[in-house]
């Protein structure tokens, strides 16, 4: 019986130990760590529509908005660090990352606030901000998408790395330690049979009661203890694969739809620049939801006839990227019909995206400018609230099912059943013991 104490111990103990290191740590930091990839894109996004703005009257409202999202940002971005640098202590890899934000944010800070200064100074019509405003700003942005963006993304992949190893390792633990405690528990139930029946035999008692007990309460620890580890590998596997694959997909790729809504910005302000943030716009969009062979051009319609085809048959997901992982993974109550408002979202903002480049390619800058960062209905910035929103929703059935999944493994496993296991070994025993000692008195 303490055999399989120790293997039930060193069975459950080690499910316990990762599904903190996955639920408490590495999952979190790895979505935080996502989170602030979103805080800083948009804080480049509202710093590019600042400038993209200007000094027009028919945007001031829109410019005072603009100003405090930015600085909404910026704390939500400070905040995220803060939590990142005392989770990455004890990642060397993870501690780089956060320092190199953590030195060069306040530089591009600095740089977006001449920028802006520099805006005010010239008073620049929209569309049209000055070129020593916009050179400050290259600075900023070359800064942030160069350094801060891709430690951000290094440490949101070096956590998904360990929860994707740890996950690995103890599905493998639990399976052989559910067959280890089902092995030895067996081993030592045929042992208490035999000892039954010797002492049936030798001293002529049909049952020891005691001894029936104490095999009784070890074929009910056996029980539980192989419930609790197959328990544990049901709570990893909806917290892992049915939730967190779909949680840190969905911030990534909310994340990275902030910073193409930047993209878009970018390319009306810097003309000379604008083919390279187009195809930095593609390559993001492509991210979220990848079609194969295609171009920018015709993107838009080879998305409408793959999401027409999902629609009709919600099994068919013709496309990659994050959001296709994230259809190809429903699991939960309400999912799929708020991964398919993702979609919808996402297409429309997609066609405001080919519209504002077709009045761009008009002449039509201010009609462009209008269409970019208004936030009314049919409008770039109002029709991207509705699919951030929608990532939210998406984002909060998952994250509520991880939670779910890892408070009940914390509560199947925590310091209750560790008593509760010691006293049932020790009244077995117990139990053992005097089933076992009148009859050595007998004998003697």
């Amino acid at each position: 019986m303490l055999t399989v104490a120790a293997v039930a111990a060193t069975v459950l103990g080690g499910a316990r130990d990762g599904i903190n290191t996955i639920g408490h740590r590495s999952a979190p930091q790895a979505v935080r760590a996502a989170d602030l990839y979103f805080a800083l894109s948009d804080m480049d996004a509202q710093a590019a529509n600042l400038l993209l703005i200007g000094a027009d009257p028919d945007y001031a409202t829109l410019r005072t908005q603009t100003l405090t999202t930015y600085q909404d940002r910026r704390a939500q971005a400070d905040a995220d660090l803060q939590q990142a640098a005392v989770a990455a202590a004890a990642d060397p890899a993870g501690q780089h990352a956060v320092q190199t934000v953590l030195g060069d944010l306040g530089d591009y800070e600095a740089l977006e606030a001449r920028a802006q200064l520099l805006e005010d100074q010239a008073t620049a019509p929209a569309g049209k901000p000055s070129q020593a405003a916009l050179d400050t700003y290259r600075q900023a942005t070359d800064l942030l998408r160069g350094k801060l963006l891709p430690a951000a993304d290094q440490v949101t992949a070096a956590n998904a790395a360990t929860v994707d190893r740890v996950y690995a390792t103890q599905r493998g633990d639990l399976g052989a330690g559910w067959w280890w405690m089902l092995g030895t528990g067996v081993l030592a139930l045929g042992a208490l049979a035999a000892l039954q029946r010797t002492l049936a035999i030798r001293f002529r008692r049909r049952v020891s009661l005691p001894l029936a007990a104490g095999t009784l309460l070890a074929v009910l620890a056996l029980a539980a203890g192989l419930g609790l580890a197959s328990g544990a590998d049901r709570h990893l596997v909806t917290a892992k694969v049915s939730a967190y694959d779909s949680v840190i997909a969905l911030s990534r790729a909310r994340a990275v739809a902030y910073d193409s809504n930047a993209d878009e910005s970018r390319y009306l302000i810097d003309p000379s620049r604008a083919a390279t943030y187009e195809q930095s716009y593609f390559e993001k969009t492509q991210s979220i939801v990848h079609i194969d062979g295609v171009t920018l051009d015709g993107y838009n319609p080879a998305l409408t006839q793959l999401a027409d085809q999902h629609y009709d048959n919600q099994s068919t997901v013709g496309f990659g990227g994050f959001l296709g992982t994230e259809l190809r993974n429903i699991t939960f109550p309400g999912e799929q019909a708020a991964a398919e408002r993702v979609l919808a979202a996402f297409q429309k903002y997609q066609a405001d995206d080919h519209n504002i480049r077709e009045l761009q390619a008009q002449g039509k800058l201010k009609d462009a400018v209008t269409l970019d960062t208004g936030t009314g209905p049919g409008q770039s910035n109002a029709d991207f609230g509705h699919l951030s929103d929608a990532f939210g929703d998406v984002l909060g059935i998952n994250q509520k099912a991880f939670d779910g999944a890892v408070s009940a493994a914390d509560s199947d496993l925590g310091t209750g059943v560790e008593v509760t296991g010691g006293l049932i070994l020790a009244a077995a025993l117990a139990l053992t013991v005097l089933g076992v000692r009148p009859r050595l008195k007998e004998y003697s």
